[in-house]
């Protein structure tokens, strides 16, 4: 099924190339707007940080349909990222669809679909499409504190800004850092820059489990990520048999697994001489973000290189005698550079303030269908809404479930259904993560769980036999190749249910 609806997408990252390749296979006339000068999003060379590498292997983080390079390494950097996601465009002919240097300033619904205001190097111009496809990404706007006496510290000659936009390790030859964050970007900076930095300190708010990328040569992270048995091990909103069983009976089981991991992972890193064993159980490792250690971090630490200040925050920042900062324990550090790795806003400023009430609750949480649809609001659905550690892969998925509903082959519960059942997932989200699920988008540890519903919305199911398989071997994207190969016939559709009203968009022709 084709059609002449115009689509455009806004972000040029993993989400929305995957959704321009999708959706350009299935007919739709597809345009992608990116304000940076290259694709990748995170993996933008605008936003590269030094030291940032890929999560996953190059096994498991790639698409369905375009493995990485076999000469890559295991673990990719982000220039290999990027350059892996502009083989793709190149692979599926998308650049020819890309409008790159391109921001979306504005954007607002009218009867036929949506007006555009965008800014290019030639000025601001307008364009429209019959739908919207939002791609800009979960974590591409930081957060920078508004700590108090940042003006005093920069005219002491200080310099403050955020991961996103530190480029250069060179720039911190011989000078005094800090480093704000204990997430996986601040702690592959300060690893980076404690080889070439005069003192490299972290500032901790709150201490996160990590796990190292093996365990006693046996367990890897992708083995407990990224296998059903590994997913298991965290509840999810709703169990399966296997999983009703680990959470009841089989409780002890699931426990004891878990505190061996704590316990090989708290060795393995030297947390107890390091005085860095964080608090609470290794479980919330998976509260929406997934800790993975970062090669060399604690063996810097333990050299002395790298100074952990834990349980603290940058109470003010100084300049009277040189920049500084003061933490919240009272302690005093020198600071010629404060990089800040503090989290990210989740927001679409493209949208106009009705429209941005429309998609979120009063704390600010994107109220999606699936991560995908906006009860409510017409011809607009999300895509890389749905973070998780295998982004390519669930954006993928998104992407074909995305293409079904714009073909007018997915049949959907009324909107009172669809917006009760966001709502009951967001405070289920909530009360797991004590609220840190980045305002609804992110869906870690449970990537197979998302695919999983994604997929029986379209009536796909993988063979018993891969199913199997991923219960104790690492999930492969290459499984879901043939995805976009099948469509379900009319008698398919689930009896009893509707598309609401302001959801369904024009079927192809």
């Amino acid at each position: 099924m084709t059609s002449g609806n115009r689509i455009a997408i806004v972000g040029a990252g993993i989400a929305g190339l995957a959704c321009a390749k999708v959706l350009r296979q299935e007919g739709f006339p597809v345009e992608v707007f990116d304000r940076t000068s290259d694709v990748g999003g995170v993996w933008s060379a605008t936003r590269r940080y030094p030291g940032l590498r890929a999560q996953n292997s190059k096994h498991t983080y790639h698409f369905s349909d375009y493995p990485m390079p076999a000469d890559y390494p295991r673990v990719p950097d982000g220039q290999q990222m990027q350059a892996y996601l502009d083989g793709y465009v190149r692979h599926n002919g998308l650049g020819e669809h890309l409008r790159l240097n391109t921001e979306v300033v504005a954007a607002d619904p009218v009867d036929s679909g949506w007006l555009l205001e965008i800014r290019d190097r030639d000025g601001i111009h307008r364009t429209s499409c019959d739908h919207l496809v939002i791609a800009n990404g979960v974590f591409s706007d930081p957060v920078l504190p508004d700590f108090p006496g940042a003006d005093r510290f920069r005219r002491a000659g200080g310099q403050l800004g955020v991961a996103s936009k530190f480029h250069d390790v060179e720039a911190v030859r011989g000078k005094s850092v800090v480093v704000v964050g204990y997430g996986k970007s601040a702690c592959d900076i300060a690893e980076a820059v404690s080889h070439v930095a005069a003192s490299t300190s972290v500032v901790a708010r709150r201490l996160l489990w990590k796990m190292p990328r093996k365990l006693a040569g046996v367990l890897d992270y992708e083995r407990l990520m990224l296998t059903r048995l590994g997913e298991a091990h965290f509840r999810y909103q709703e169990l399966g048999r296997f999983e009703r069983v680990l959470h009841g009976r089989g409780r002890s089981f699931r426990e004891t697994n878990l505190d061996v991991i704590q316990e090989l992972a708290t060795k393995r890193m030297n947390l107890r001489e390091l005085g860095l064993v964080p608090e609470g159980r290794f479980e919330e490792i998976a509260e929406s973000t997934v800790g993975l250690t970062t090669e060399n971090f604690y063996e810097q630490v333990a050299a002395g290189r790298i100074a952990v200040h834990r349980d603290a925050t940058i109470a003010e920042m100084l300049g009277d005698n040189g920049p500084g900062v003061q933490l919240s324990t009272g302690e005093t550090i020198q600071a010629d550079v404060v990089i800040c790795a503090t989290g990210f806003h989740q927001r679409v400023p493209f949208l106009t303030p009705y429209i941005q009430r429309q998609l979120t609750d009063d704390d600010g949480n994107f109220r999606l269908y699936r991560h995908i649809l906006p009860v409510g609001v017409a011809n607009l659905t999300f895509v890389g809404y749905n973070s998780s550690v295998i982004s390519a892969l669930n954006a993928e998925v998104a992407a074909h479930w995305t293409a079904a509903l714009l073909g007018g082959r997915l049949a959907l519960p009324t909107a009172e259904t669809m917006g009760a059942q966001v709502d009951e997932r967001l405070q289920w989200m909530a009360e797991r993560t004590n609220g840190h699920h980045a305002h609804g988008t992110a869906i870690t540890p449970f990537s197979i769980h998302n695919i999983d519903e994604m997929l029986a919305d379209l009536h796909y199911r993988l063979p018993m036999r891969t199913r199997a398989a991923q219960w104790f071997r690492t999930i492969k994207p290459s499984s879901y190749r043939g995805l976009g190969e099948r469509r379900p016939s009319a008698n398919e559709t689930t009896p009893g249910v509707q598309v609401p009203a302001g959801t369904q968009a024009v079927p192809g022709s």
